[in-house]
């Protein structure tokens, strides 16, 4: 009888394995495809347009002009990352403050990745 149940038990086990191999199986391209969608929301656009609404958008604008005030239009700002990198870091004509020890380089790349994607001709 004991032998009986315990060659019961172990098949019920590998039963068990095999399906759950199957589920794991059909669950990873769904996982993948999830994981992929979260990082394409972690753009660097995307997380400089982030940056932008907390740090920039007081004075630039939410839409990057801000009519009324001394601050450029930024969607016109010239296709020239390292001007953009330096005025950002050390400010401009005591008018901008400086932002080096305040923004990562990294978020300072996705600012310059969202101000160029929304650049007009």
């Amino acid at each position: 009888m004991f032998m009986k149940t315990a060659a019961t038990f172990a098949a019920v086990v590998m039963i068990s394995a095999a399906f759950s191999a199957a589920a794991f199986a059909q669950q990873a391209p769904a996982q993948q495809a999830l994981a992929e969608q979260q990082d394409a929301a972690h753009s660097p656009v995307d997380l400089g347009k982030t940056t932008f609404a907390q740090k920039c958008s007081h004075c630039h604008g939410p839409n990057m002009v801000n009519s009324g005030t001394i601050t450029p239009d930024l969607r016109r700002f010239p296709d020239d990352q390292p001007r953009f990198v330096t005025t950002v870091k050390q400010g401009k004509n005591g008018r901008m403050p400086p932002w080096g020890d305040i923004l990562s380089d990294d978020e300072i790349t996705a600012l310059w990745a969202y101000v160029s994607s929304r650049r007009t001709q």
